[in-house]
């Protein structure tokens, strides 16, 4: 299996499985002399943590990080970044019946048509526990990248959607929530919601957006390496991803030109922001801001027709803890992402230096 690692010189490679012994990582191209708050970089692996609240997966992982390597009296060596996740809490048997048989929209069937074997317990490689690595090397990215602020909520469910600009929004209401949604009238609304659909055995999508402020002019190369490009790239990584837009996305085609320039102020600024903080695939010091979608999980704890590995019809039912929607523990894995893509470009920048 290729393509475990992500990022040119900020490089993150993960490994491991859900219902193996441990998940890891290990990250190449930090600089040394990075003085770490080992505390940030739990915290945030508690915000992706399952069993954290009623609307999330009841499995039950402290998902306490281990660093092993590259880091010094908790100052970064500038040597490769080695950590491990240990998994406890396992329920390999949820999965047995999907043995030979493979779930609706799941990588079941292209895992096991690709490479002749699957691991069907939780998905192997394709479960969302692998994003645990990302967090880790996500948070150490944010602690590098000192001013810039990566600020992500949960901004649909469903058929909600919450509309306003992200500059009307109290982000630090995010948190204040099991959804994390900043608007709290709405995301009471929300969890309700996702209440109804799990006690129906069902689940739903739901949209993530973040806000990126204090960006530096210059992140990003042009023609194939542009900082949306690698956003994009970065958020359709993300497990149960289905779509990505960035500044005024596809409201953008709806408009004049003479509308959606954006008007310079005699700083550079400027008036509007309908470029979302990157002109030429180049940060232009404006906020950067972006939603991401995310398709409700294909594991459904309710009847249904599926087939097995001989092409029969069967039915299948769903076993196990699974999340009856992703977006409130995606949260911390779209800043983790954003966050390794602009470090990547920061380090990227100093080769120019």
């Amino acid at each position: 299996m290729a393509g475990n690692s992500f990022g040119k010189i900020f490089n993150l490679t993960t490994y491991g499985e859900s219902h193996g012994p441990a998940l890891g990582g290990v990250i190449d191209g930090c600089p040394s002399g990075i003085a770490l708050d080992l505390d940030a970089i739990q915290e945030e692996l508690d915000r992706r943590k399952p069993g954290q609240s009623a609307i999330v997966t009841q499995r039950k992982e402290p998902d306490t990080v281990k660093f092993h390597s590259g880091i010094f009296e908790g100052v970064t060596t500038g040597t490769s970044i080695g950590f491990v996740i240990e998994n406890t809490n396992q329920k390999s048997h949820d999965y047995s019946h999907i043995k030979d048989s493979y779930r609706p929209s799941h990588a079941d069937y292209t895992y096991d048509k690709k490479y002749g074997v699957r691991d069907y317990r939780g998905g192997g490689r394709s479960s969302a526990r692998e994003t645990a690595c990302r967090v880790v090397a996500g948070a150490i990215a944010k602690q590098m990248l000192k001013g810039i602020e990566i600020k992500a909520y949960v901004s649909g469910v469903g058929t909600m959607k919450l509309n306003t600009p992200y500059n009307e929004i109290d982000l630090s209401l995010v948190e204040s929530n099991i959804v994390r949604c900043p608007d709290l009238e709405m995301a009471k609304k929300m969890e309700t919601y996702i209440k109804e659909v799990r006690g129906k055995g069902d689940t739903v999508g739901g949209i993530v957006s973040c806000v990126v402020k204090n960006v530096p002019v210059g992140l990003g190369e042009p023609v194939f390496d542009k900082l949306h490009a690698e956003l994009g790239k970065a958020m359709l990584s993300i497990n149960a991803v289905k779509g990505f837009e960035y500044g005024s996305g596809f409201h953008g085609s709806t408009m004049y030109g003479s509308e959606h320039n954006d008007a310079f102020n005699n700083d550079g600024t400027t008036k509007t922001n309908y470029s979302g903080g990157i002109q030429g695939g180049i940060s232009n010091g404006m906020d950067i801001y972006f939603s991401v979608a995310f398709k409700p999980v294909a594991t459904l704890i309710q009847k249904y027709e599926t087939i097995d590995k001989e092409g029969n019809t069967v039915e299948m039912q769903g076993k196990g803890r699974h999340d009856p929607c992703v977006v409130p523990r995606a949260v911390p894995i779209v800043e983790a992402m954003a966050a390794l893509v602009l470090a990547d470009f920061h380090l990227i920048n100093k080769l120019y230096n």
